[in-house]
């Protein structure tokens, strides 16, 4: 496949936007989109934003910044998508939701795009499998803050065509990301050591073992984590924390990932992390 230069994105959330801002950065020209126009808009702003830090912090040059602004277009929907040679998906973990968003995508792309999935739990082959072209479906799993952390997981389905493959994995390391391959099981490799990590501290909590400020303490401190379990689950919501559990449960029919009860109450109180102003801790 030849390389690639222009790239759509699905979703200009937090994951979304921040695949634009490594991609950008790049040298690749992005096509953001959203529900609507005006999210799509927000998306830039927030990567404006990001950027414009890091030239206050002298980490990047102020015109590299606005090169990089400049090749972000935000988009009404993936109607423009025409030109992209390969989209990316990055909406909320919701399989119908996604599903529908590739039937979109199948109407726009060429024959030859690739489509990738930002998912970070459900089946890469089972999205595949409903879209015209299987074999140029991949897992392309960033981690969040995208512009932060240098790793993105792929993980290949069943039908993913070697060459899709090696374009994606160049794409990743154009990015400045380093990458892993992972069988395309539930939760894949990650999320499968990570999620059920977060799903015990909330365990704890539950069972009055220990407070969620010394649960995170102890973690830190005791295991030299960044940031406590209870404190990372907040930052990644605990909704999406919920949706990856219930699709490991589900998909792995291993009662050892049943999501904890409390974090069920949580998300069903809204207390969803830092996007609302409370999780487990306060905001």
């Amino acid at each position: 496949m030849a390389t690639l230069h222009t790239l759509g994105i699905v979703g200009a959330g937090q994951m979304g936007a921040g695949i634009a801002h490594v991609a950008a950065a790049a040298g690749l020209t992005v096509l953001l989109a959203d529900a609507d126009r005006g999210r799509a808009e927000a998306g830039k702003a927030g990567v404006a934003k990001r950027m414009a830090r890091a030239v206050e912090k002298g980490k990047l040059e102020a015109a590299a910044m606005h090169a990089a602004l400049e090749r972000i277009t935000p988009v009404d929907d993936v109607g423009a998508f025409g030109p992209a040679q390969l989209a990316i998906e990055a909406v909320s973990e919701n399989e119908a939701l996604k599903s529908r968003i590739f039937a979109d995508l199948d109407a726009v792309l060429g024959d030859t795009a690739i489509r990738a999935t930002n998912t970070s739990s459900i089946p890469i082959t089972r999205l595949a499998a409903r879209t015209k072209f299987p074999e140029r479906f991949i897992g392309m799993h960033f981690m969040n803050p995208v512009p932060v952390m240098e790793l993105v997981e792929i993980i290949r389905g069943l039908a993913t065509s070697d060459a899709t493959y090696e374009a994606t994995q160049g794409l990743a390391q154009r990015m400045g990301k380093t990458t892993v391959v992972t069988r395309d099981m539930p939760g894949f490799a990650i999320n499968r050591i990570l999620m059920p990590m977060i799903n015990e501290a909330v365990y704890t909590l539950y069972e009055g073992i220990a407070s969620a400020e010394d649960i995170d303490t102890g973690m830190k401190l005791g295991t030299n984590q960044p940031m406590g379990p209870l404190t990372l689950a907040d930052f990644i919501g605990l909704d999406t924390c919920l949706a990856i559990m219930e699709v490991l449960h589900q998909g792995l029919g291993d009662t050892k990932y049943r999501p904890c009860p409390l974090l069920r109450q949580y998300v069903e109180a809204g207390w969803l992390g830092r996007k609302t102003g409370r999780g487990f801790h306060t905001y």
